[in-house]
């Protein structure tokens, strides 16, 4: 007989549509956990938040049963999760990356002020 694992309280500081921010929306579906998605780009108060309660300016930024990661991919909360056993592995897929940068964070994409990536 097997107990069901108790859905966590999790508060999410997130961007609208970076990559790094939808791989950990991708992990919380696969798992099928619900989750405050706090907006830090729209909503000034919601940046604020999470840099007083995580102590830097990073995203995504998570707080899972009072738990805080700060400045994670989507790849090392799945792994925290397992680990702390919050959510039992399954073989659902992921509908985004979960470990990819914002567009602009790629080589490639928008360089910061013209300036080019160098190697």
């Amino acid at each position: 007989m097997s107990a069901s694992v108790e859905k966590p309280k999790i508060v999410a500081w997130l961007k609208p549509s970076c990559g790094w921010s939808q791989g950990v929306r991708a992990v919380f579906r696969k798992y099928d956990l619900p989750y405050e998605d706090r907006d830090i780009i729209n909503n000034p108060d919601n940046y604020q938040e999470m840099v007083e309660k995580t102590g830097q300016m990073k995203q995504p930024s998570v707080e899972i049963n009072g738990h805080i990661l700060a400045d994670v991919s989507g790849e090392e909360i799945e792994a925290w999760m397992l680990q702390k056993g919050v959510v039992r592995s399954n073989d659902r897929g992921y509908e985004a990356p979960i470990n990819q940068p914002c567009p602009n964070e790629l080589p490639g994409g928008a360089p910061a002020a013209g300036i080019g990536f160098r190697r």
